[in-house]
């Protein structure tokens, strides 16, 4: 698209091309807004490139091969063999579109949304100045609403040696040409046991080091240690309890050692900090509207930022802190979008809880699922969080080995499920699922809490025989005793 046919004045400037932003773009433009995307990379975002999709299209190989082999019959046929790792890097190539926007910017047009390129920065209210990649500087002008949709970025720790030892991030470990021999994971959490899995599958050597007592230490305590289970089972070194103190390496393609806080080291090929992210908004010209560069965003449920007067800046994905997942940010991206075509309209806007203009799933009903072997799925409270938050809670806990559609999916199969229920109003709070294929059960559980369905009349939801989902019915079994 040719920046120079771009009009210096809209009535909506998204910054940050990512899902967030192309969503809540895609929504004020159909709401008959002029509406242009500023993007200093590549449209599509982190999830299109380094996230999401190639870091499950690394896992879903193993997943497939590892599912096929849980069978007598099918594990015959597959026996022994392993992944195809060039193929296997191959397809997660296409999945990351080559890393090439081309594709994403198409539907930029089809949509009617421009696209601006360059490092966009707010230049007091309701402008945007933006240097080009040509060196050139547009200012645009916003009519009723500007949204930060920048994200975040990956986080290294100030560690001795860091500096000049290139260790990888998650965005090199989602994009590597190549399969380590070796790889040190650094962190316990969600991008940490997947790529250990990914990785490990393809046929590193892992060691996984989590400075913490478990990994996953926001779920139930019992997510972490089926996955840790899974993990060894592979043949990954989980170490728990220690940490890095320092990192050397005598060039970039040498190998890396770690001193650890127990005194002794490692030594790999690469190794990967997967230990935090921060927002993108260092460089965003925070200043010019009264706010701290390098700071979280504070929004309301509509994710108009609080701090700002005037109601015409807004923040939605993870730069507001609410919920860093992609589907989450996509959501706010919705909501946020509506609220600016209703407030540019002068129609009253509906925040009450599950109103149309009120992210009210960030704090009620975030599902996230974790594409380990087995698989981790959750939604809505664990049973601490609820707890912490003063309901009354139930936990109702379930083999999930012992439903008769997961006999079927895998010999011998292994997983588990708790529910989080409010007995005072019937309600299910929160759904935790772990074991293969869990994933695509989790839906319902998001259903079950956003509508709030009374758990009386989850009863006569009845689950198809013989599938997974009558765990279902062994929970509410469960629970009335």
């Amino acid at each position: 698209m040719d920046t120079h046919d771009v009009h210096d004045v809209y009535d909506v400037i998204v910054i940050g091309g990512g899902p967030t932003g192309e969503n809540l773009a895609d929504r004020t433009r159909a709401a008959g807004l002029t509406t242009v995307l500023v993007e200093s990379e590549l449209v599509g975002g982190e999830c299109s490139y380094w996230a999401c999709m190639p870091s499950k299209a690394l896992l879903r190989p193993a997943a497939a091969l590892a599912e096929a082999a849980s069978v007598a019959g099918s594990r015959e046929a597959v026996g022994d063999r392993r992944l195809d790792a060039a193929a296997v890097l191959a397809r997660r190539d296409e999945f990351a579109s080559h890393w090439k926007d081309a594709g994403q910017v198409k539907w930029l047009e089809s949509a009617g949304i421009d696209l601006v390129r360059g490092q966009g920065r707010l230049d007091g209210p309701r402008r945007v100045s933006v240097e080009t990649p040509e060196g050139a500087r547009r200012v645009l002008t916003a009519r009723h609403a500007v949204a930060v949709c920048t994200g975040t970025r990956a986080v290294l720790p100030d560690l001795p040696g860091l500096d000049t030892a290139h260790p990888w991030t998650s965005r090199d470990a989602t994009s590597s040409p190549d399969v380590p021999g070796s790889l040190v994971v650094v962190g316990g959490g969600v991008v940490g046991v997947e790529m250990a899995t990914a990785w490990r599958a393809l046929g590193s050597e892992v060691t996984l080091l989590v400075r913490g007592d478990g990994l996953l230490p926001r779920w139930e305590p019992f997510a972490g240690e089926l996955v840790a289970e899974g993990l060894r089972a592979a043949g990954v070194d989980v170490r728990t309890g220690v940490s890095v103190t320092g990192v050397s390496r005598a060039s970039e393609f040498a190998p890396v050692t770690a001193d650890l806080s127990d005194g002794s080291q490692l030594t790999a090929d690469e190794i990967l900090f997967a230990t935090g992210r921060a927002p993108s908004t260092d460089e965003l010209g925070l200043e010019t509207v009264g706010l701290r560069p390098g700071s979280w965003l504070d929004v309301d449920d509509t994710c108009a930022v609080t701090d700002v007067p005037g109601g015409w800046l807004y923040c939605a994905g993870d730069t507001n802190h609410r919920a860093l997942l992609t589907h989450q940010g996509k959501y706010q991206g919705r909501i946020a979008g509506a609220a600016i075509a209703a407030r540019a309209s002068g129609a009253p806007l509906d925040t009450a809880p599950w109103g149309a203009h009120s992210a009210t799933a960030d704090t009620a009903a975030v599902p996230q699922v974790v594409f380990t072997q087995p698989e981790a799925a959750s939604v809505g409270l664990t049973a601490d969080a609820a707890t912490r938050a003063g309901l009354t809670v139930r936990v109702v806990d379930y083999d999930l080995g012992n439903v008769a559609g997961a006999s079927l999916y895998a010999d011998n199969y292994r997983g588990h499920a708790r529910a989080v229920i409010d007995p005072d109003h019937d309600l299910l709070l929160g759904l935790t699922l772990v074991g293969p294929g869990v994933g695509e059960l989790l839906h319902a559980a998001t259903i079950a809490i956003t509508g709030q369905v009374p758990i009386h009349r989850l009863w006569h939801a009845v689950p198809a025989y013989p599938t997974m989902s009558e765990i279902w019915l062994r929970l509410l079994e469960t629970y009335r005793g």
